[in-house]
């Protein structure tokens, strides 16, 4: 497949105006193309950028931008059709939750820990594999801005121009540089700090892996299934990763209401099993970094293996011809 990059490196002194965002003091007012979260009367979110002159119809009527533009963080404007909303600078997870969807995305309690989980900050390199519609790569790219660059990978091309526009509209593409293309050909970076796939057989990758991620880099995935996580452990071993662990998160919501406060009537349980490993020495033992608990039941499994060798030694030295397990009961 042929391979397309969105170069969107950063370089001092040629600054982007969303690159230049990322450096300048945050501001009291809403500025001129600024990102912002109308909260409607009914709570319902609107995500839009305000650019002067333009408007934002809703079914709460129309938002003229110039009104919202010169707006106190946390003020009210109307529409013209006098229904008021809240003025509110947008959180990571109002981004992610409102991407053009190609794909599922990774929902952001999960986005925000394995940013966590991956010891991402300002000036990282991350490499990321799918793209999907861009909801991790918008966690990523957001940790990692103003220095730092995602390098994210995507084979289909239609799921590419969902992500890139995506990534454009909250104004993080130039913090991405975007590869259409089959990461069985190899990532496209190396020495990167942190690497994350979120595909099928995550396994089949790791040589690729082990070649992008610097040694002692961070490496995640998150998989659907029982036995793809089995998979990726095996692999995981044989390829030298260690600090190996497994999780997954649930997220309970509680109705804020003081009369009333009890939990919310859904909850957000499993969504997938979140891999955790760090890229230790090629030369290392695997083995010898495992957790207790591996260790302890690697030693069991010997133990029978043993025992069992024995029973088959013995069985083969004195074969029992009377076809009874047990010798005759003396008579009374």
């Amino acid at each position: 497949m042929t391979t397309q990059s969105q170069d969107h490196t950063i370089h001092d002194g040629a600054r982007t105006p969303e690159q230049l965002a990322w450096t300048r003091p945050r501001l009291a007012t809403v500025q001129d193309g600024d990102m912002v979260m109308l909260v409607a009367s009914d709570y319902t979110r609107i995500l839009v950028r305000a650019r002067a002159g333009q408007s934002t119809h809703t079914h709460q009527g129309m938002f003229a931008h110039d009104a919202i533009i010169g707006q106190a963080w946390g003020a009210a404007v109307f529409s013209q059709a006098g229904h008021r909303a809240l003025v509110l600078e947008p959180a990571l997870a109002d981004l992610i939750r409102h991407l053009k969807r190609a794909t599922q995305i990774i929902y952001p309690k999960d986005a925000a820990y394995i940013v966590h989980r991956l010891n991402l900050r300002a000036g990282s390199r991350v490499i990321e594999a799918g793209t999907g519609s861009a909801g991790l790569t918008t966690a990523l790219a957001w940790a990692v801005a103003p220095d730092g660059i995602v390098y994210t990978h995507e084979a289909r091309p239609d799921i590419f121009r969902v992500a890139r526009q995506n990534l454009e509209r909250v104004g993080l593409l130039p913090f991405v540089r975007m590869f259409e293309t089959d990461i069985a050909d190899g990532f496209g970076a190396s020495e990167v700090d942190a690497l994350f796939l979120d595909v099928r057989e995550p396994w089949v990758y790791l040589p690729q892996v082990r070649a992008s991620l610097r040694v002692g880099g961070f490496f995640a995935s998150l998989l659907p299934t029982t036995n793809q996580v089995i998979d990726l452990l095996t692999g995981l071993e044989a390829h030298s990763f260690a600090d190996i662990a497994v999780e997954e998160l649930l997220l309970r919501p509680y109705k804020p209401t003081p009369d009333r406060f009890r939990p919310d009537d859904t909850l957000i349980s499993h969504t997938g099993f979140l891999v955790f490993a760090r890229c230790i020495d090629a030369g290392e033992e695997s083995n010898r970094w495992q957790r207790k608990e591996r260790n302890r039941y690697a030693a069991r499994k010997k133990m029978e293996a043993a025992i069992a060798a024995e029973a088959a030694r013995r069985a083969v030295e004195h074969p029992d011809t009377s076809g009874k397990k047990y010798p005759p009961l003396p008579l009374p």
